[in-house]
């Protein structure tokens, strides 16, 4: 074999220390130090040289820098997305609410989308792309994030369809939307993470005090006042508050669903009025 594919071997077997998905992980370092997708580099491996700096970038991973981090960018639904350490690293177990929402709308569009704690814009981008005549508002409390959704819009011609607010949740806001996203902290002030998250995500975007739920009981209050008639919003949980964050916008008067991801773990509560 050539260099590139006994380096590439050789990073895997490496990266099984700190990785899930150590070849996954090596690909995208060595199509990123090369310059190409992984998909050329998947195509064009037996021809290939180690692309130079490969070494470099596998010792920030062995470091527990996430990929994402180390590249700038992720993939997410349809779209390639710049991530940074402002902004939480956009995970295919998202992309469940973005299941939900084209379940929920398989006969018609969203007009006006709402995306709370829009992070890197991620959810409210991949909706507009869906239904490419809705316009959104991202709201996030952070203004280095807020930064990052920005450029995404812009990188993906959206600026027109897309507006980014700073904001604490749905505070402010005065109009109803056919389809909320939100992807909310919802994880223990107690519980154990990989050092990958807690050393290099940001903390505002993952805790959620004590029981996970706090950022539930804001915005559980907010969405009968939110969703449009016939609307409906895809809330991301944890795989342990099927009931304990359903309970909370049930209260409310509101209609939950339990949707589980690929794995069948409990990960989207799809709210909609009675």
């Amino acid at each position: 074999m050539n260099g590139a594919s006994d380096a590439l071997r050789l990073a895997a077997a490496r990266l099984a220390a700190v990785s899930d998905s150590p070849r996954l992980d090596a690909e995208l370092l060595m199509a990123h130090a090369a310059g190409i997708s992984r998909e050329e580099l998947i195509l064009r491996l037996r021809d290939l040289d180690t692309p130079p700096g490969f070494d470099a970038l596998v010792e920030r991973r062995m470091a527990h820098e996430p990929v994402s981090h180390i590249t700038g960018e992720r993939d997410f639904w349809t779209l390639t997305l710049a991530v940074t350490p402002d902004v939480l690293t956009p995970r295919p177990d998202t992309e469940t609410l973005l299941e939900a929402a084209t379940e929920h709308f398989s006969g018609h569009a969203p007009k006006r989308i709402l995306d709370l704690g829009t992070g890197s814009g991620a959810l409210l981008l991949a909706a507009l792309d869906e239904w490419r005549q809705a316009t959104g508002l991202g709201v996030d409390i952070s203004p280095e994030a807020l930064e990052v959704a920005r450029r995404n819009s812009q990188a993906l011609g959206m600026t027109d369809r897309a507006e980014f607010r700073l904001a604490n949740w749905a505070e402010g806001i005065n109009e109803r939307f056919d389809l909320i996203l939100a992807n909310p902290p919802y994880i223990s002030t107690a519980a154990m993470l990989p050092l990958d998250v807690t050393r290099h995500e940001p903390h505002l975007a993952l805790f959620a005090g004590e029981d996970g739920l706090d950022a539930y009981r804001i915005i559980a209050p907010q969405l009968p006042h939110l969703l449009a008639p016939g609307g409906m919003a895809a809330i991301e949980i944890g795989f342990d508050q099927g009931e304990s964050a359903a309970a909370l916008f049930r209260a409310q008067g509101l209609s939950v669903t339990l949707r589980r991801d690929l794995a069948g773990r409990a990960r989207c509560l799809v709210v909609t009025a009675l």
